[in-house]
């Protein structure tokens, strides 16, 4: 079995895999000032109440943008496993991911998993939409290439933003509203900042699409994936393990 983890700003995804089958995934949140000892305290139990056993554990991998908690993962999964883990980067992706990016050290992880398996599972062209405390827009060209992207205020930052500027207006649950003119100031704001996002991605994409020349298929994920997806007219399919899944090939191309 495989130990995946994936270390984002505001929530840290975990995963098992058996083969190629995601057995288990778990979201907590991220704490930039844990040390690997209580980062142990966090995994162990959650292995445990699965039933599963430290030694059917085999390897594990990591992306991380948290550089502070990127060691303290790799120093934890260590010590849990036996094994370094595999970090994911431009390097040991090698061999899946080309771009033609001036300093591919660069790209962040995350990105780079999303780029690996959106294009392992959807060919290329293809763009990745990653709705988390970034919204961040991978594009991966006809010829396979990772040509950049855009990065953007996540729809949380973004809320938590306006809440923190905006003395009179309370902190809102972010859901559709089901119409944009707003009858009240909560129905008003949830229209201005989900509709908001939804229509900001089809805007980032139309401009992806005409600076390409050509469309191609968008897959959302991020822990967002499923309030915003239904809502952008230019998102074709959804998958919440995406990043999982590109750690997964990364870890297997490293080990080949």
């Amino acid at each position: 079995m495989l130990f995946v983890v994936d270390v984002g700003n505001t929530q840290t995804v975990i995963g098992v895999y058996e083969g190629q089958e995601l057995l288990h995934m778990w979201r907590v949140a991220t704490v930039k000032t844990d040390t690997s000892d209580e980062l142990r305290l966090k995994a162990l139990p959650l292995i445990s109440m699965e039933g599963i056993v430290l030694d059917g554990i085999g390897g594990s991998a990591i992306a991380s943008v948290v550089p502070s908690l990127t060691d303290a993962w790799k120093r934890a999964l260590e010590r849990m496993f036996g094994t370094l883990p595999v970090v994911c980067c431009a390097e040991t992706a090698a061999g899946l991911f080309q771009t033609s990016y001036g300093f591919p050290s660069e790209i962040g992880a995350d990105r780079i998993a999303d780029a690996v398996a959106a294009q392992h599972r959807f060919g290329a062209p293809v763009v990745v939409v990653d709705f988390g405390t970034a919204t961040n827009l991978e594009v991966i060209d006809k010829d396979g290439v990772f040509v950049g992207g855009i990065i953007a205020p996540g729809l949380e930052t973004s809320a938590a933003a306006l809440f923190s500027h905006a003395t009179k207006l309370p902190a809102i649950e972010l859901t559709d509203p089901g119409t944009a003119i707003g009858k009240n100031t909560v129905h008003a704001m949830r229209s201005g900042i989900v509709y908001g996002e939804a229509d900001r991605v089809d805007g980032f994409v139309r401009r992806v699409f005409e600076e390409l020349g050509y469309e191609a298929p968008v897959v959302a994920t991020g822990g967002l994936a499923a309030v915003m997806a239904p809502l952008c007219k230019t998102v074709t399919d959804v998958d919440s393990k995406l990043t999982l899944e590109g750690l997964r090939l990364v870890y297997a191309n490293c080990r080949q």
